[in-house]
């Protein structure tokens, strides 16, 4: 395949490539240990995604966290 392909799709989508490429290896990790960990994975894997999302879509950090977590957790 052209590689001027892959770096198109990596810039576009760096984010969620390295998302989902962190859920899988933690997810296949927990999955050494028995079935109910292949849920894990999934889950790891749609966490994973959108974060990555976000971070495609230059979020900050700070108002995700504002989102998900109560108030006055984090400075």
């Amino acid at each position: 395949m052209d590689p001027i392909l892959f770096q198109e799709i990596w810039r576009a989508h760096s984010g969620k490539i390295v998302g989902v490429s962190i859920g899988f290896i933690l997810g296949l990790l927990i999955l050494a240990v028995g079935f109910f960990q292949a849920l894990f994975v999934l889950f790891c894997m749609v966490v994973g995604y959108f974060v990555g999302k976000r971070i495609d879509d230059r979020e900050d950090l700070m108002e995700i966290l504002d989102k998900l977590l109560p108030p006055g957790t984090h400075r």
